[in-house]
């Protein structure tokens, strides 16, 4: 491969890259959502579970000098943000996208208080996985250098379309979202098992964010998240509260934030900020797009707020 054939394929070996490492906190954020609302319930406070996620896990890696520590304190921060949320929710004539956005901005308030003094500090990054050892170029391996959280985001989005379908936990979230009615008539307790599915849904939501402090971009800052915690939520409706659509639609907008990072990297600087807001773009769209009752609300569980 020659210096022109390289010049050609830097952007799409870059939005590669790009879209790789931006889709990871899409993803994991976007499973956390569908499986909230699989349960029946909405948390727009994922942007404040996200945004903490990141600051805990990157105070932790600090301090502990363990990246992986610091992921699993992240998402055990989730696991704190997304038990509040719950509980507050199962309480009578409580919205929970009210309370989801207050959560939001108490997520993001606790961060930018606690997370001031690891602004400057540098904490160890995650490793990852080279994949490209075959290749000669550089540009090459440099796209394929994964981070392992990619593939348990897609091991993780596997198994949760394989056991919405064929468990019997998955069954119970499934009706649970779908008619609570049925699921008290069945013995379940509504409240507790979405309870439990918020919770988990914010353990995997501070891991999102954990990625974002820790491997990309990699450090701790107050405008680290832009918004992927809210975008996720159009995702989940775009990929119509499917795991393995969740893991697709990641990828689009992953590859819609790795845009303009891609065109500079071979020196396109015209418009630059115009190709960044692309994620944002098609969030727009996305929601313009699924106005329509008919389309919106195909495959959305009958207990959501937004579906009364």
């Amino acid at each position: 491969m020659n210096e022109t054939d390289i010049g050609f394929w830097g952007v799409p070996l870059a939005m590669f890259a790009g879209a790789i490492r931006v889709s990871t906190p899409f993803l994991f954020v976007s499973l956390g959502e569908c499986l909230t609302e699989k349960s029946g319930r909405i948390n727009l406070g994922l942007e404040g579970t996200l945004v903490f996620g990141a600051m805990s896990g990157y105070a932790v890696a600090y301090l502990t000098g363990s990246p992986w520590f610091g992921v699993f304190c992240a998402g055990l921060s989730g696991c704190f943000f997304g038990a509040i949320h719950g509980y507050i929710c199962k309480l009578p004539k409580v919205n929970d996208i009210a309370i989801g956005i207050a959560m939001m901005l108490f997520g993001t308030g606790l961060a930018f208080f606690f997370g001031k003094p690891f602004i400057q500090p540098q904490a160890p990054h995650l490793p990852s996985i080279s994949l490209g050892g075959w290749s000669s170029l550089p540009q090459v391996r440099s796209a394929l250098e994964i981070n392992p959280l990619f593939f348990i985001g897609i091991a993780l989005a596997v198994f949760m379309w394989w056991a919405f379908k064929n468990t019997r936990w998955g069954l119970i979230v499934r009706m649970t979202g779908d008619s609570a009615p049925a699921a008290l008539a069945m013995g379940y307790s509504v409240d507790w098992v979405r309870f439990l599915a918020t919770t988990v849904g914010g353990f995997f939501a501070g891991v999102g964010g954990a990625f974002l402090s820790l491997y990309y971009p990699g450090a701790w800052s107050e405008g680290l998240s832009s918004g992927q915690g809210l975008m996720a939520v159009a995702l989940v409706i775009f990929a119509r509260w499917n795991p393995l659509a969740c893991f697709g639609a990641a990828l689009l907008f992953g590859a819609a934030g790795a845009l303009g990072p891609a065109l500079q990297s071979v020196g396109i600087t015209q418009g630059y900020y115009f190709f960044n807001a692309a994620p944002y773009l098609l969030t727009l769209f996305i929601m313009i797009a699924s106005v329509s009752p008919k389309r919106s609300l195909k495959g959305a569980p009958g207990e959501l707020s937004i579906t009364k």
